[in-house]
């Protein structure tokens, strides 16, 4: 059936009324809650309502009745698999299939909250029933992601009982394309993948250029190590990045438009291939949407999970059928793109935000966050840090507030160290930047940058080095090989790196590191090459005196590097019960009973099953 206005009034009135039921169980079904066994629980769940007469049967007696449906990620991965009841707000966290019983007697039967599934707090014990008390929650503002957990990301009419496909037919009817795009332009959006470049201007870009047809690419290649955020939307919420690439295709004038996102991903290529589906059923995707003469066509393109095809002029080239390597600029894109044709790319978050800005207007958009950098961000928290999950935070919150309040600090009260933020292209934060505002500009100052919102907490037992070189060695692995700068230059101060954390590394590497940073950044050909340097030169930055233990003292402060880790036996510790010396492979370890013993240094193989074997921590390394 092909929507019109008043038809799509008519659906939007029937999704209203599909959710008017007495409780609404909704168990996510994002990624993580998946691999740990949610399914099994939405099965078993809705298994046993429909048992004991609680379902929902026909549409007259919706009221009293009971649905249990799947949604997308809640954010608080973490905890998962996770329950939400409606309209009460409860969560249960880390609920199993064997709960489900339980949940229907006590609290869909009963009305009671079965506490032993409510979120504890680690430190104070405190219970917390409903999800927007949990502090995890209570600092966020969730705006792109308002919608994921909310609803069944498997039906349309759901989104359009939530407002979905709102922004677009007022977009079609009563503004043009210029005002579509001046609106964007106005509320200050900038691009959430990485580089902040205002939305609205690179639309502009695009309507001015020469050319037909114009395309649109959403760029969904998420590639940094730990981020999961446009991976959740895609999976969560389909139809809202559908309508933000409608609304951005009609301000721009394409017709045409691709999806491109990492194979790794199947469960977000599924639901965005049935809300494609699903759209193109009812009008909402193809000729003539809706009545007013606009077309769009919407394709997805599945990426090998190359990094640098995050990159767009790589992303084009993998899309035309080409190894995903870039081109040099100019051209940019929207001049000379996809077939050589006027392109826009925006990433997943940026497209996500499109409607929102254009139902509730720049002036309100712009309520939130900082004045050159409006809105909120996504962040991908992981580490060391106690709550783990997808975050969305106002910009300008502050690192302190992410780590400590919404993060729930360090796990086991370990003393918090840095953040690398951004991924291999951002850079290292650390104690001193606790308070430093999350914005654009901020970070930027700091040699840091948000990237698409990977965060990876650190403790004091985390090598700062080690960390470099992890990154070195992804970007290394990654790059394409087309320019001599990254090919080699990344490879040279991998093996410096390398070098380092083997114990042979020497006090003028050090400068060799940052020479050939400087020369990465300012000769490679695209952003990855660019920017690759970024975590060895902020850690090189704020983290010297550890690079220099390593030289110069040839210790790894944090005893993480094998081979610059030396265990000693304290002799005022040690109760001489040969432990040590019976757990020891290689026969390093001499002493008598009752006395204390020790490791010849020269034998020792620096495995640490001494410390491990020793029960009254007399080992030290």
């Amino acid at each position: 059936m092909k929507l019109n206005r008043s038809t799509l009034s008519a659906m939007r009135q029937e999704g209203k009324a599909k959710l008017k039921v007495k409780k609404r169980v909704l168990v996510c079904a994002g990624t993580g809650c998946v691999a740990n066994g949610s399914l099994q629980l939405w099965s078993r769940l809705s298994e046993l309502v429909k048992e004991q007469g609680l379902a929902v049967e026909v549409v007259a007696k919706r009221e009293d009745g009971i649905t249990v449906a799947k949604s997308g990620c809640h954010g608080f991965c973490e905890m998962g698999p996770l329950v939400r009841i409606e309209p009460d707000g409860i969560l249960y966290t880390k609920v199993k299939a064997s709960d489900a019983e339980e949940i229907v007697e006590t609290t869909l039967k009963a009305g009671q909250v079965v506490e032993r599934l409510t979120y504890k707090h680690p430190v104070t014990g405190e219970h917390f029933a409903k999800e927007e008390e949990i502090p995890f929650y209570r600092k966020q503002h969730r705006y792109s992601l308002s919608e994921c957990g909310n609803l069944d990301p498997e039906d349309l009419e759901e989104y359009l009982a939530h407002g979905g496909y709102e922004a677009l037919e007022n977009a079609l009817f009563e503004m043009t394309p210029e005002q579509v795009a001046d609106t964007v332009l106005a509320s200050g959006l900038r691009g959430r993948g990485g580089g902040g470049f205002p939305t609205g201007r690179k639309w502009q870009f695009a309507r001015s250029a020469k050319g037909s047809p114009k395309y649109l690419i959403c760029n969904g290649d998420e590639g940094d190590p730990g981020a999961f955020m446009d991976r959740s939307l895609m999976e969560g919420d389909p139809h809202r990045l559908i309508e933000g690439m409608l609304l951005a295709a009609y301000a721009i004038g394409a017709s045409e438009g691709y999806i491109y996102v990492r194979a790794e991903y199947p469960l977000a290529v599924t639901r965005l291939r049935k809300a494609i589906a699903a759209a193109e059923e009812f009008g909402l995707l193809g000729d003539d949407i809706l009545g007013s003469g606009f077309s769009f066509h919407l394709k997805i393109k599945e990426g090998a999970g190359a990094f640098v095809c995050g990159e767009e002029s790589a992303l084009i080239a993998s899309i035309e059928g080409e190894r995903g390597m870039p081109r040099p600029k100019p051209p940019f894109p929207a001049n000379k793109g996809l077939f050589g044709k006027p392109t826009i790319i925006n990433n997943v978050e940026t497209l996500a935000n499109v409607p929102l800005v254009i139902g509730g207007g720049a002036a309100e958009f712009r309520k939130l966050g900082t004045e050159k950098s409006p809105g909120t961000k996504t962040f991908a928290i992981t580490g060391q840090v106690a709550n783990t999950g997808l975050i969305e935070v106002p910009m300008g919150t502050t690192l302190r507030e992410v780590v400590f309040e919404i993060g729930g600090g360090l796990r086991d009260g370990k003393e918090f160290k840095a953040v690398q933020i951004g991924g291999p292209s951002g850079g290292c934060l650390t104690t001193e930047h606790l308070d430093l505002p999350l914005d654009f500009d901020s970070l930027a100052k700091v040699g840091a940058m948000i990237g698409s919102g990977g965060m990876v907490v650190m403790d004091k037992k985390t090598c700062i080095v080690e960390v470099a070189r992890f990154f070195m060695n992804f970007t290394q692995n990654e790059s394409c090989g087309k320019c001599v700068p990254c090919r080699e230059g990344t490879k040279r101060m991998l093996e410096i790196l390398e070098r380092i954390v083997a114990g042979e590394g020497k006090e003028e590497d050090l400068d060799l590191l940052e020479e050939l940073a400087t020369a990465i950044r300012e000769s490679s050909l695209c952003g990855l090459g660019k920017t690759a340097p970024n975590p060895v030169l902020t850690t090189l930055r704020y983290f010297r005196e550890e690079y220099l233990a390593h030289v110069r003292d040839k210790k790894c402060p944090a005893g993480v590097c094998k081979a610059l880790r030396g265990y000693e036996i304290d002799p005022e510790l040690c109760r001489g019960c040969s432990k040590c010396a019976r757990n020891c492979p290689v026969g390093a370890i001499s002493g008598k009973i009752k006395q204390p013993f020790v490791i010849d240094q020269a034998k020792c193989i620096k495995c640490g099953a001494c410390k491990e074997a020793c029960p009254f921590g007399a080992i030290a390394g």
